[in-house]
């Protein structure tokens, strides 16, 4: 299942960009040359981006494998010719704007071979994809919003001026479409699987989310060109106005995404722009209600765009019943979205229902009394990835919900007596002289490249997996310890 999703990924990222170059061409020969402009303007430029920052990462990471390789490693390493050429091919890969292609493809392979292979190599294997997972979710969710919204409002925008929907262009706004409903479900997928304090998300789960999302953002995207095509001045007010409203908002939320003041604007600045569009959550604890506030906002904005729309329309091109149709259209599409959001929360939510007074975010309200003859320690499965500090842990007092025994820590919140059980020193242990975030976007260890190389480095120079441990804020010494299980 999991590769059948990759795989149809691909499909979609391919389809995507390759229906916006083949409409780009028909208005080239139509003569259609605004048009055409403005189409391949948001293909080209989303997508020299995206291959920059990958290419980017490919450089880090290769550098630094080739020259860990030179220092004792077991793997000796690409290199002389071998070398340049992985240059060369990634050069061109990424000159041919297929870094993403490259990446996927990549992915599978990864995955395949950690089944294939024996038991130390395929704990490597398995690092190494989920590392590739990170960076190919993290690459398209970006180009989604850079080149996927933008053109399916463009399209949108063009088919209400003509009064007509041509094939083409119904294509490539559906191709638009479905890939930023897809890359959203995907992205908080990935998210929750690489994550320890968040249970996986199945993949009716994930189905549910690309329909919610997909129906929320057509009748946003639809309101978005009915308005255009009258107040071609105002709706660029409008978009800059409701992006700065939700940039001070995410700001004044206070995430905790990068490690500086200024990363963490720009940072809050970029999801901005995904919140002209769509709710998309940066910032942990409950959401509902910030969820809550942005769809009363949503909802609101929709139906005064239509409604202007409606009353300023040129009666000459488009008739009564056809406006009437559009309205009943966004309407429709919103609830629908709103629907499906319901039964995702309701009834297909890792965590269990969210609306449900029952739901707290973990399994446990109090921690279950201990087997006797058993460690306090115990865990009870192991994780997937690394586990995460709490919020408590990391603030010095309870959270909103954390006030249960987190399902995946190795150690409980309140420690027993040092003497009740020594720490491990079998195994290198990568010490980390920080607490570990409460909200990133991705775990420490999947953000950092270097935290990668080391723990690339060191599948390669020992038996046994590495061990991260990380420092606790408002204790007098480390007392927890994380262990990385695959």
């Amino acid at each position: 299942r999991d590769g059948c999703w990759v795989f149809c990924a691909l499909l979609v990222c391919f389809a995507d960009g390759a229906s916006d170059l083949w409409l780009a061409a028909h208005y080239y020969v139509r003569g259609q040359r605004w048009w055409f402009g403005l189409t391949l303007l948001f293909v080209l430029l989303p997508s020299l981006v995206v291959q920059m920052l990958s290419l980017r990462w490919f450089v880090y990471d290769f550098a630094a494998s080739t020259k860990d390789s030179g220092s004792g490693t077991k793997d000796s390493g690409p290199r002389g010719c071998c070398r340049l050429c992985v240059w060369l091919l990634q050069g061109l890969i990424h000159l041919l704007q297929l870094g993403q292609v490259w990446r996927y493809l990549r992915t599978l392979y990864l995955g395949l071979q950690s089944r294939w292979q024996a038991e130390h190599r395929r704990r490597h294997f398995y690092w190494r994809m989920m590392f590739e997972s990170a960076d190919i979710s993290m690459l398209r969710l970006l180009e989604a919003f850079l080149k996927s919204a933008p053109q399916l409002v463009l399209q949108l925008s063009i088919m209400v001026q003509q009064n007509s929907i041509e094939p083409l262009q119904g294509l490539s706004a559906s191709a638009s479409l479905v890939s930023l409903a897809w890359m959203i479900a995907s992205y908080q997928k990935v998210l929750r699987d690489s994550r320890e304090d968040k249970m996986p998300m199945s993949y009716k789960g994930a189905v549910v989310q690309i329909l919610w999302h997909l129906f929320t953002i057509a009748a946003r995207a639809i309101a978005f060109a009915l308005f255009a095509s009258v107040f071609q001045l105002y709706f660029g007010i409008f978009i800059v106005t409701h992006w700065c409203i939700m940039t001070f908002w995410i700001i004044q939320g206070e995430t905790d995404f990068c490690m500086s003041k200024w990363e963490e604007i720009i940072y809050n600045m970029v999801v901005g722009i995904i919140y002209i569009f769509c709710w998309f959550n940066v910032k942990e604890g409950r959401s509902r209600y910030r969820m809550c506030i942005y769809y009363i906002i949503t909802l609101s904005e929709n139906a005064a765009l239509t409604i202007l729309w409606f009353l300023y329309y040129d009666r000459k091109t488009t008739s009564d019943f056809n406006a009437l149709i559009l309205v009943c259209v966004v309407s429709s599409s919103f609830a629908l979205g709103i629907f499906f959001m319901f039964i995702y929360y309701c009834l297909l939510h890792p965590n269990g229902p969210i609306f449900s007074h029952r739901s707290v975010g973990c399994i446990f309200r109090q921690e279950p009394p201990p087997v006797p003859g058993s460690p306090v320690e115990a865990v009870t499965s192991p994780p997937r990835s690394l586990p995460r500090t709490t919020g408590g842990e990391r603030d010095g007092a309870p959270g909103e919900r954390d006030s249960c025994v987190p399902v995946f820590q190795v150690r409980p919140c309140a420690p027993p007596a040092p003497a009740a059980r020594a720490p491990r020193t079998e195994g290198p242990v990568i010490r980390i002289d920080l607490p570990r975030k409460k909200y990133p976007a991705w775990d420490a260890h999947f953000i950092d490249r270097r935290l990668r190389k080391t723990i690339l480095a060191l599948e390669y120079a020992s038996p046994t997996t590495p061990r991260l441990q990380y420092r606790t804020p408002g204790a007098p010494q480390e007392v927890l310890e994380y262990e990385t299980t695959v």
